[in-house]
């Protein structure tokens, strides 16, 4: 199918990175990306911490510099979803009153173990891609009452009322994907990555999702979910990912692939942007490229980082 590659107007795009740990390369170029979609298109560009889960020290400040190393410029202010659980949280209550969130009270092992069931599987269904298969969607309010009696916490899931979902992507064109019953919020109360970065999107007025492709088949179930609570659609560019030599997804473990320690290796911001911007058929600094800056001409595969060149 070919690509859509008719532009939305302007709104916002952004780049929502995890304080996890540093940025590598594939990391920076997807934040390239995102920078040139967004600013070629006349849109904001703004910043978004996710660090609802695991946080590194001083992580958010070195990856705020790295992205400045580069030559990226963002909108302020920079939002950190820490400080929005309200929103994550009234976007639950709204679901469920319309009847669309219900409590599960089953643990990770039960869930592995009634998507691993024959019945469930079938023959062609990858283990990892197994919906939610529905254990708790039926519970009575007694049913509730007994686990929340006996100490159980629950999560709270979206109870799907269909099964697909189509979206629009500049690169992959019409998508359509599975839509299953995705946590919302888990156990622990902290909202679950579906619902949190809907709810930002939609609050920060992004209307272009510019991300790696690992997350396409996220998209249906994103945009569904948001399509419940209201809230205007996106468009979504899922570039392809930095893969290292055995084709798997680049990480810190691959060697020298973040700014701090190829510094340590003499190369300074400047170079590693030149390999990052070669990668996507670029030259020069952010601001020099876009004007050379055209979708339908980024590369349709992954970038196998060849460490060499770093």
């Amino acid at each position: 199918m070919d690509a859509v590659l008719t532009l939305p107007a302007p709104g916002a795009g952004r780049f929502a990175p995890s304080p996890s740990g540093d940025l590598h390369v594939g990391n920076l170029r997807t934040a390239l990306l995102a920078w040139l979609f967004a600013r070629s298109t006349g849109r904001a560009f703004l910043l978004r911490v996710e660090d609802l889960d695991r946080v590194a020290a001083g992580a958010e400040e070195r990856q705020l510099s790295d992205l400045a190393a580069l030559g990226l410029d963002w909108d302020p202010p920079v939002v950190r979803q820490s400080a929005r659980t309200d929103r994550y949280d009234a976007a639950v209550d709204a679901l469920s009153a319309d009847g669309f969130a219900y409590p599960c009270f089953c643990t990770r092992r039960e869930i592995r173990e009634a998507a691993s069931a024959p019945q469930v599987v079938g023959d062609a269904a990858p283990a990892a891609d197994l919906a939610y298969p529905g254990t708790c969607r039926s519970l009575t309010p007694a049913d509730i009452a007994d686990r929340v009696a006996a100490g159980r916490r629950p999560a709270w899931r979206l109870r799907a009322a269909r099964e697909t979902w189509t979206v629009a992507d500049l690169l992959h064109g019409s998508f359509t994907g599975r839509v299953d019953d995705v946590v919302l919020r888990r156990n622990d109360g902290l909202a679950a990555y579906n619902l949190a970065v809907v709810v930002d999107d939609a609050a920060q007025g992004v209307d272009q999702v510019v991300r790696g492709d690992d997350l396409l088949t996220s998209a249906p179930r994103q945009a569904y979910l948001g399509h419940l609570l209201g809230l205007p659609p996106v468009t979504y560019a899922h570039v392809p990912l930095a893969l290292n030599g055995d084709g798997r997804r680049l990480a810190k473990r691959d060697g020298a692939v973040t700014l701090a320690d190829l510094a340590a290796r003499g190369r300074n911001a400047e170079q590693v942007l030149a390999v990052i911007a070669a990668s996507v058929g670029l030259t020069g600094t952010p601001q020099d490229m876009l004007d050379g800056f055209d979708p339908a001409a980024l590369p349709a595969g992954p970038w196998i980082v060849d460490p060499a060149l770093l």
